[in-house]
């Protein structure tokens, strides 16, 4: 059964890449003025989009059986599941607006988010007793779904900037559209990397004292470039060279020094994907994209970003605030704490409440709405992974 789970979820990788395939030709048609294939091709695209969240879906039941509770309790569950929920609020959105352009865009995050997953641990394990409880299927997976349909608003605001952004010279909003797309470059970048060395089995094995001030050992599947804080090196017949330095004091997150080191090996394999397209192309890679974008209507896409945000938030409201509150109260005694994971949920409501404030009492339509919804997404990127992997608190199991 967890060869089956492990192969839908392979095989929803590849049907999405498909539907991305798919989904790009009705650009072509489109540009062609062949209005009935673009339908077409728009509907195949749907299709192959919807078989590969139901062989998505297959994977999270499958898991969801052989562990006996919800897969969304460690960080590669979560964020299959988050890569999930963002397809499903682009299916219920193509149907509203048929829209393949939003299809081109929405595909591949959930192919980076899933590859990017397999940087975690995927091993079925039993959880822990401060998460054998019901409070976990509610607060974990509505918080979730809230977030997916989150993310399709910055999907649509992005392809918005892309499309009205001047690329004809530099300026701020060029940097930061190039900046987004380095980051997905990192994302592929990872994945890639940790796929190679999985394949020669690579391993290397630290001594070191916890972040719990006890003596144990971290294991990494990646050279490492920077080792645990007075750790020691156990030395096998792959280990070619030790940590060029330490992991910071400051970062006493589980497991901080691998995860640093996963975040380095993620920046310098995004270099190695995105320079030699930058040499290929000759300009920047979003002024490559926009010409393909021309037959956008940037009203459109303005009002797809807005009506995401409006059934986002108070889902993510219920599920990140209240229904954690809740559960708060029950397995600590107190509905807040001020642990780091609470605070950027507060963090995240307060942004996405003064996204709707400013947009619909001072106007803020258009490229200014827009940018909110990249900061939006990317405070949501940061309670995920620095948040999850890197500070410490009551969280830090996840």
């Amino acid at each position: 059964m967890v060869e089956l789970s492990s192969n839908l979820l392979l095989a929803a990788f590849f049907i999405y890449i498909v539907a991305t395939i798919v989904f790009s030709m009705t650009m072509y048609f489109e540009s062609k003025k062949h209005e009935k294939k673009t339908k077409r091709w728009g509907w195949m695209g749907f299709g192959f989009a919807l078989a590969g969240f139901l062989a998505q879906l297959g994977y999270f039941v499958t898991r969801w059986m052989v562990a006996g509770h919800a897969p969304v309790s460690n960080m590669f569950e979560y964020t299959t599941f988050l890569g999930m929920t963002i397809i499903f609020a682009f299916l219920i959105l193509f149907l509203i607006y048929k829209k393949p352009v939003l299809g081109i865009f929405t595909m591949p995050i959930g192919i980076v988010i899933i590859a990017y997953a397999s940087v975690f641990p995927r091993e079925v394990s039993p959880l822990i007793p401060a998460l054998q409880t019901y409070w976990l299927h509610i607060h974990v997976i509505t918080t979730a779904i809230g977030q997916g349909i989150l993310g399709i608003g910055f999907v649509a605001a992005l392809i918005y900037l892309i499309r009205v952004v001047d690329q004809t010279r530099r300026s701020k909003q060029t940097f930061w559209l190039e900046a987004i797309v380095f980051t997905v470059t990192c994302a592929i970048g990872i994945a890639i990397t940790v796929g190679i060395f999985s394949a020669i089995h690579y391993s290397a094995t630290f001594n070191w004292v916890n972040e719990m001030d006890y003596e144990a050992q971290l294991d990494y599947q990646l050279p490492p470039i920077v080792g645990p804080t007075e750790g020691e090196l156990i030395e096998t017949d792959q280990d070619r060279f030790g940590p060029l330095f330490e992991t910071p004091g400051w970062m006493n997150g589980v497991e901080a020094p691998r995860k640093l080191n996963t975040f380095l090996w993620s920046i310098f394999s995004g270099f190695l994907l995105y320079l030699p397209l930058r040499l290929v192309l000759r300009k920047r890679v979003s002024a490559a994209i926009q010409p393909a974008l021309k037959n956008v209507n940037p009203q459109l896409f303005d009002e797809v970003s807005y009506r995401a945000i409006i059934i986002g938030f108070p889902v993510f409201t219920l599920g990140g605030l209240i229904f954690a509150m809740i559960w708060a109260q029950i397995a600590w005694t107190r509905f807040w704490g001020w642990d780091p994971k609470e605070v950027w949920a507060l963090i995240t409501f307060l942004f996405y409440a003064a996204y709707l404030h400013l947009r619909l009492s001072r106007g803020w339509h258009g490229e200014k709405s827009a940018w909110l919804l990249v900061i939006g997404f990317a405070i949501i990127m940061f309670n995920l992974l620095v948040v999850n992997l890197v500070i410490a608190g009551l969280h830090s199991y996840a």
